[in-house]
């Protein structure tokens, strides 16, 4: 039996290197998307509760500005920690068994520090970071209460978001999803309690999701310990490998700069947002728990194009990771433009989940009719840079986004507005630097696989 066909009898449990390639990135893709729909009910449920029960002024404090600072802070570390993912791939694929098990233990030591370390960093910097992005007096209360709490509870959060990955990295997407579905509908539950019942307000809210997010990373916890398999977690062993964080940090550095990149952005965006009034600030937020759809079925596929890559790569199945990549790119497309379609004309449906104010839903449909029709121009964004993460290239990708979407949006942010402060010239930021971006991506791509011998 040659090398290539070993590898693919013993990695044969999830079928990522082998069989029709159309039906294994949908197998992996399902699961992901219905997990990345429940992980966003975490905030979403948030957001309706406090939004039909509290009023406009919560609604905005637990997404708008405090979302946007916890965007910046958590999703930094989730994205750096993709490197952790890229390489328990590999070596998965590869069938390095002794180097999985030793990522495993320095991605969940990582959590653990890393998690604390933000926690410190986003209770001292949450207050500044509020009063320096304009956010109206009448929702300051709420936004502190609310970004507090959910700092508190910051660690299982990372520890939950790094299990699922080390899961998801060896071809098991199904556990995150059981593991999502069932804190979800607990958070709900606490929701209604703590808010309705108890009448806690944005800070029930907060309490619902951080109980709700240790829950999720009790079970995934629990359940590597139990694996028989080489990614099995065993407390005791959980410290830094330094050959391993080396690695973690060469794949996974760049991802988290670019995400901050994506995320300090947005943090300028929502400073011009703020100044528009609390009634523009809900209709954003509104909008955001709207728009998180297209993001989590896009991320979706380019978490599952990531495993799929680097599990193919450390096989050393470079034809298949082209086709993989043109295969994905495709259905992603497709799947983009029925999002669209969908959201354009039943969209206002959802606005109302949030909020019954008319001067709320008015804006809401503007930003919503604005923006949906340009999702497709982010599309091979997200392709081409998770197939190049897959890959080990992480660094030419980083400055592409820094160029295309932090320093372009920027700029734009600072000359465009002044000259014509409408809402929706702040709006025009998002398809620019998209299309500038995926332009990139595309001619970098194309070089890089040439180089590779990728064909």
């Amino acid at each position: 039996m040659s090398e290539t066909a070993s590898i693919k009898s013993q990695n044969n449990k999830y079928g990522i290197i082998e069989g029709v390639i159309w039906k294994q990135l949908l197998l992996f893709f399902f699961p992901m998307l219905i997990g990345s729909f429940f992980q966003q009910l975490y905030n979403t449920a948030d957001a309706v509760v406090v939004g039909q029960f509290v009023g406009k002024e919560a609604l905005s404090a637990v997404g708008g500005t405090t979302g946007t600072i916890i965007n910046v802070l958590v999703g930094f570390f989730i994205a750096m920690s993709s490197g952790a993912t890229v390489i328990i791939s590999q070596y998965y694929g590869a069938r390095k068994e002794e180097d999985v098990g030793n990522a495993v233990h320095t991605s969940l030591a990582l959590a653990i520090v890393g998690g604390a370390i933000i926690m410190v960093v986003g209770l001292i910097v949450a207050p500044f970071a509020l009063r320096a992005m304009n956010t109206p007096e009448d929702i300051m209360p709420y936004s502190l209460t609310y970004i507090r709490i959910y700092f508190y509870g910051l660690i299982p959060n990372l520890v939950y978001n790094i299990g699922a990955g080390i899961l998801r990295a060896i071809g098991d997407s199904k556990r995150p999803l059981y593991f999502l579905i069932i804190s979800c509908f607990v958070n709900i539950a606490l929701d209604l309690f703590f808010v309705v019942t108890l009448k806690m307000g944005v800070a029930g809210a907060a309490t619902a999701t951080i109980i709700s997010q240790l829950l999720s990373a009790i079970l995934v916890c629990l359940s590597l310990s139990r694996s028989l398999d080489s990614y099995q977690l065993k407390v005791i062993n959980i410290r830094f490998h330094k050959k391993i964080l080396k690695r973690i940090f060469s794949i996974g550095l760049p991802a988290g700069f670019q995400t901050l990149m994506y995320t300090s952005s947005n943090i300028i965006i929502q400073s011009f947002i703020n100044g528009y009034g609390t009634d523009t600030v809900a209709a954003w937020t509104s909008y955001a728990k709207i728009d998180i759809f297209f993001w989590m079925v896009i991320s979706s596929f380019g978490i599952s194009l990531t495993t799929f890559v680097g599990q193919n790569y450390g096989a050393g199945l470079k034809a298949r990771i082209r086709k993989g990549v043109r295969t994905c790119l495709v259905i992603a497309s497709g799947t983009t433009i029925l999002i669209s379609i969908i959201l354009y004309f039943f969209g206002i449906y959802l606005l109302y989940l949030f909020t019954k104010d008319s001067d709320v839903i008015e804006k809401g449909m503007i930003i919503l009719r604005y923006l949906v029709p340009t999702y497709i121009t982010y599309v091979c964004i997200e392709i081409y840079s998770s197939s190049l993460r897959g890959m080990g290239s992480t660094l030419i990708p980083l400055i592409m986004t820094g160029i295309g979407v932090c320093v372009l949006r920027v700029v734009w942010l600072f000359t465009a507005v002044p000259i014509n402060p409408d809402f929706r010239t702040i709006l025009f930021s998002y398809p620019l630097t998209w299309a500038a971006t995926s332009i990139m991506f595309i001619i970098y791509y194309q070089i890089f696989v040439r180089k590779q011998k990728i064909y």
